[in-house]
């Protein structure tokens, strides 16, 4: 028999429906719900250890999102045609739910948790990202898990001035604003997008639009669980030991060195580390020497959390910070341009202590990438990756290929910087910027923005203008509050927010922000964003000391490409057989030749650091292009001889008949007797059939005329 699962639904304010549902699929999963709106279909499924993992003081969770090519009729692409790993795209969206959920789980609970999110079907027109956190909170919701949500995610959308909440993808292309947003009933969790240089009004504006559209998919979430019997009684759990004495004995030995320490204002990151330790260290040389492993770990935690509390004291009452900065002040900035000769473009930015080493390379339309996914296909001539090594923080780990954690920071950079890269006639090339980070404390991604603008400039990319990027940090208690500008990573991982804010002079391009606290207003989101915007201008006008606008030209090691249009039906002609004339043309011009069909015409991009080379194929281009004029004359080619006469090419791929008659003013036996295959020769277009198009040569109009000359 066919089991009644249990149903929720979920009206949104466009009409549309939203419905939940467990019971029927995964009933082995601790929580398992298909999220369905019209044909799109998400299955979430979350399993969780019973016990935690000896000695692990933290949160192992791991988010998957994953989509299946046959839920939009599609076979994979490559060799194996199978779901292999990860795309970017399926990872970015498994990241974006993950930062959602992970700060709700409780502080003490340390069993192994994996949530597994697939699209199952999936529609033309519909994004499914905006259902992935909806489905994974709606699986722990229904579980019996203990979790402090339910938290929903939806995608807000300026378009026309208008906000819309999940957009068709036809409709983005209009849109000035695409903000992905994740919450709770009370509080914002989590924001990433992009946007073209939009007012912090609108981002406020677009905040509260997608709380509205949230709180109502998590009230529905409250109401599906006590639907579900698994779901009324959480799991007892018991995943830490605590020492109350301990940690009231590190409480009052170290608060005080640690406030003190907080406040001497050390720019040095592993010189303020070195001073934390030894008070932790101090402190257990005070413990029995016999009991000092045994304790260790606890030690380890307690003290964490002193210090933490010291430094976050020392920010709230100093108004002072752990490098001495004020709370609106910038580390400085040093910046160099053309630093790698080889390089198309190269850039150094530096901020306190945050370096990146990005470069930036000019391909052609070959160099595109091909972005093939169930949902979304097509190409994309701008990218931006990023690469973080362990040598960055001083730290040596293994080299396991590129992390979930790059991958996210370069998308973040990219979406700052594309909205500001030029189209068309403008920009006729695919652009790939590699940011490097070479020093890391505190928002690399950030430096990777206002390196990349450097670079881009320096490659002579005609950039609108330039973007620079800023990390802010909150610390409160609840009353007090301090807005800290250009966070270190301490300020990061101490602190209740982070928010990165890139943009340009007049407006924002991208954000990305994480909350870590309850209750936070969005009159301090408010002067978040305001002390973003001027320490974005401040840091823009750092990076105008190096370089203030892109090249007037490439450099001269760059690839030129010079563009052409024929009409389409000359297509094949230049491509000739199986490519010959083209791969021909190639080699004997040195360049590259790119053919792109649009509408009724060819468009031609001819690429070499060479003009001459460019001149040369151009030439050749034109010649197979050409359209043969009668009365003209022509240097030809003699590719055919017959007894009536011979055929010459006198353009690539155009052969006319050169009769026998028309060869000598005197009557000729044979045609070897003047000509053979391979001879260069002067003849005139004395005529073209108007049937069949073929062409009639001369060779005797263009030699004298003997006065005794013979009639053909």
């Amino acid at each position: 028999m066919t089991p009644k699962g249990i149903v929720k639904s979920i009206e949104m304010a466009d009409g549309r429906v939203i419905t939940l549902e467990t019971g029927r699929l995964a009933k082995q999963a601790d929580g398992a719900v298909v999220v369905r709106m019209g044909n799109t279909m998400l299955l979430a499924t979350v399993v969780s250890a019973k016990e935690a993992k000896e000695d692990v003081d933290f949160m192992p969770l791991s988010v998957d999102y994953k989509e299946k090519y046959a839920a939009t009729g599609k076979f994979p692409g490559g060799f194996f045609k199978r779901e292999g790993r990860p795309s970017d795209y399926e990872v970015l969206i498994a990241r974006l739910v993950d930062r959602a959920l992970r700060p709700l789980f409780p502080d003490d609970y340390h069993a192994e948790t994996q949530v597994l999110i697939n699209l199952i079907s999936g529609e033309n027109d519909v994004a499914p990202d905006a259902l992935a956190a909806l489905a994974a909170s709606a699986a722990l919701a229904v579980s019996d898990i203990p979790f402090h949500g339910p938290i929903s995610e939806v995608r807000v959308a300026y378009i026309n001035g208008e906000y819309v909440i999940n957009p068709a993808i036809s409709a983005m292309a209009e849109a000035d604003l695409d903000l992905m947003v994740a919450a709770t009933m009370d509080n914002i969790m989590m924001v990433e997008g992009e946007s073209k240089e939009v007012s912090e009004a609108v981002m406020l504006e677009a905040l509260k639009r997608a709380h509205e559209a949230i709180r109502l998919q998590c009230k529905a979430q409250i109401e599906f669980a006590e639907m579900v019997e698994k779901a009324r009684n959480k799991r007892v759990y018991c995943h830490e030991v605590n020492d109350d004495d301990l940690r009231k004995a590190i409480e009052t030995y170290a608060y005080k060195p640690c406030y003190e320490l907080a406040l001497k204002g050390n720019p040095n990151k592993h010189e303020r580390a070195d001073g934390f330790k030894a008070i932790c260290e101090s402190f257990v040389e005070t413990l029995p020497e016999e009991s000092r492993e045994e304790k260790a770990n606890l030690v380890k935690r307690y003290f964490h959390d002193v210090e933490k509390k010291a430094v976050r004291d020392a920010i709230l009452n100093e108004r002072t910070r752990l490098d001495g900065r004020k709370l609106d002040e910038i580390r400085p900035i040093w910046c160099e341009v053309d630093y790698l000769p080889s390089a198309h473009g190269s850039a150094i930015f530096t901020r306190g202590e945050t370096q990146t080493l990005v470069t930036t390379t000019l391909g052609t339309k070959l160099d595109m990438q091909t972005i093939d996914g169930a949902v979304f296909e097509g190409t994309s001539s701008f990218m931006l990756h990023y690469n973080f090594p362990s040598f960055s923080t001083g730290e040596v780990k293994p080299n396991r290929g590129v992390s979930r954690r790059e991958v996210g920071h370069g998308n973040l950079a990219e979406r700052a910087l594309k909205v500001m890269i030029p189209n068309g006639e403008e920009n006729p090339y695919t652009i790939r910027v590699v940011s490097d980070v070479l020093e890391s404390n505190g928002s690399s991604s950030m430096a990777s923005v206002c390196g990349g603008t450097l670079a881009l400039m320096d490659a002579g990319v005609k950039i609108r203008k330039p973007v620079a990027g800023i990390a802010m940090g909150l610390i409160t208690d609840g009353q007090k509050f301090a807005v800290l500008s250009d966070i270190l990573g301490d300020e990061d991982h101490l602190g209740d927010m982070d928010f990165k804010v890139t943009g340009t002079k007049d407006g924002i391009t991208a954000c990305q922000m994480d909350i870590k606290v309850d209750g936070l207003s969005y009159e301090v989101l408010e002067q978040a964003l305001e002390q973003a915007r001027q320490g974005r201008i401040h840091i823009l006008g750092e990076m105008a000391k190096t370089i203030t606008e892109p090249r007037a030209d490439y450099k001269d090691h760059v690839p030129r490409i010079e563009k052409m249009m024929v009409d389409k039906e000359f297509i094949g002609a230049i491509i000739g057989p199986g490519g010959k004339i083209i791969q021909e043309m190639q080699r004997e011009t040195n360049t590259t030749i790119v053919i792109e069909e649009q509408g009724n015409f060819g468009v031609i991009d001819i690429v070499s650091a060479n003009k001459e080379s460019i001149e040369m194929a151009k030439m050749r281009i034109r010649a197979i292009v050409a359209v043969p004029e009668v009365g003209e004359v022509y240097l030809g080619t003699v590719k055919n001889i017959q007894p009536f006469g011979a055929f010459v090419e006198i353009l690539p791929g155009k052969d006319g008949l050169l009769h026998i008659s028309e060869i000598e003013w005197k009557r000729l036996e044979t045609v070897e007797s003047v000509l053979k295959v391979g001879d260069k020769v002067k003849v005139k277009l004395i005529g073209v059939d108007a049937k069949t198009g073929k062409m009639k040569l001369s060779r005797k109009v263009l030699l004298p005329k003997p006065d005794n000359a013979e009639k053909a």
